[in-house]
């Protein structure tokens, strides 16, 4: 298998995309934060900087705004939607982050997806890193893709 991000040569480069249709595509992401259940806690309504979960979506939307600045390689896409939804789970205890990016376009929002979980996992751990330095940031992955040329994808 050929990777798309290098040339002949093995140079890295941006993938020319100028031929490709543009396509409906959706790529939807996933990522958690563990953390003690007192943390979890005030990550629903005690922390004292004020709102995580509402300040960590705003985050992860900008995040999903950003990538092509941070991704080297990644093209600047006209996003039409991102939604960042985060939601408590006792059972881990943590919250699980879960983003939905979507274009019209011709390439993919996978990474913007997975860009939009990480800066929202990573805003969450600063905004409780005073009650508890030792949270995880796990699972961080792609849940589904659809559109383009290799078609829909849905992990297992």
């Amino acid at each position: 298998m050929s990777l798309t991000h290098f040339d002949a040569q093995g140079q890295a480069h941006m993938v020319d995309v100028s031929a490709k249709p543009e396509t409906a595509r959706e790529a939807v992401a996933e990522g958690l934060v563990l953390m003690a259940p007192e943390t979890l806690a005030l990550a629903q309504g005690g922390a004292a900087k004020g709102d995580v979960m509402g300040v960590a979506r705003l985050a992860g939307i900008m995040g999903a705004k950003r990538t092509s600045d941070l991704i080297p390689l990644c093209h600047p896409l006209p996003i039409t939607k991102v939604s960042v939804d985060l939601a408590a789970d006792p059972a881990l205890p943590g919250i699980r982050v879960t983003a939905t990016v979507r274009t019209a376009g011709k390439t993919g929002v996978e990474m913007e997806a997975l860009t939009a979980v990480t800066t929202a996992c990573l805003t969450v751990y600063d905004m409780l890193k005073a009650a508890q330095k030792d949270m995880r940031i796990e699972g961080i992955r792609l849940l589904s893709k659809t559109g383009g040329k290799s078609g829909d994808f849905r992990a297992p």
